[in-house]
């Protein structure tokens, strides 16, 4: 279970966060929802140990992040909204290469796997030549080479093909399902928001929010 206690985030005196609170089960994929600014990029860098707040306590599994940053860390696998990969190498070669910056060991065969699993089959072709599509996906899949308890992901599918971003969805209800893997999702889209995940949680007090969550 990740637990959210009073979290606050606070730029001088701006409350970017205001005491948030909410808990996610196991196996749960749940939406963060909000206008531009409230702070859900910076609510996931919070929860992905990329930046502490500035008052209250996040706990992953009963760890509270200030006292096991270590462990924590390696439970959690975080897809930012922009893209990195290394262009120049092939969809093998990025997996190989992160593979050595994680936690875990995984044979060749092990990441193919991954991969093959969210439909990206192109494991020899370079980066660069990749659809919008694929990229996303392969941002993805170097993600969960350490087998992540809690996966932060945001706007992952935005930019894309529906092909891509159906695939992408059904790979991660999957996941959530036979893992038990946490996903916490942001997307402006409503629509995908409603069909991948089980709850959502809005940021911030836009009540258009509000309205258009309960149509």
């Amino acid at each position: 279970m990740l637990e959210i206690r009073e979290v606050t985030k606070k730029y001088g005196r701006k409350h970017v966060l205001d005491r948030i609170n909410f808990q996610i089960m196991r196996g749960e994929v749940v939406g963060l929802i909000g206008e531009n600014g409230a702070g859900k990029s910076t609510l996931l860098q919070i929860l992905a140990t990329l930046m502490s707040p500035t008052s209250g306590q996040v706990l992953l599994y009963q760890q509270p992040y200030h006292k096991h940053i270590k462990q924590v860390r390696k439970k959690i696998g975080y897809v930012p909204q922009d893209i990195a990969l290394w262009e120049q190498l092939s969809v093998k070669d990025n997996m190989v290469f992160f593979e050595k910056l994680s936690w875990v060991n995984r044979t060749e065969q092990q990441l193919k796997q991954i991969c093959t699993d969210m439909q990206l089959n192109q494991w020899k072709e370079k980066v660069k030549n990749l659809s919008g599509g694929m990229k996303r996906k392969l941002n993805l899949a170097i993600s969960l080479i350490h087998e992540p308890e809690l996966l932060l992901l945001d706007e992952p599918t935005v930019g894309i093909d529906l092909k891509s971003r159906v695939e992408i969805n059904a790979y991660l209800k999957e996941l959530s399902k036979q893992k038990g893997t946490i996903i916490i999702y942001t997307s402006h889209d409503m629509s995908e928001i409603k069909e991948l995940c089980d709850r959502a949680l809005i940021i911030g007090d836009d009540p258009f929010y509000h309205d258009i969550l309960n149509q």
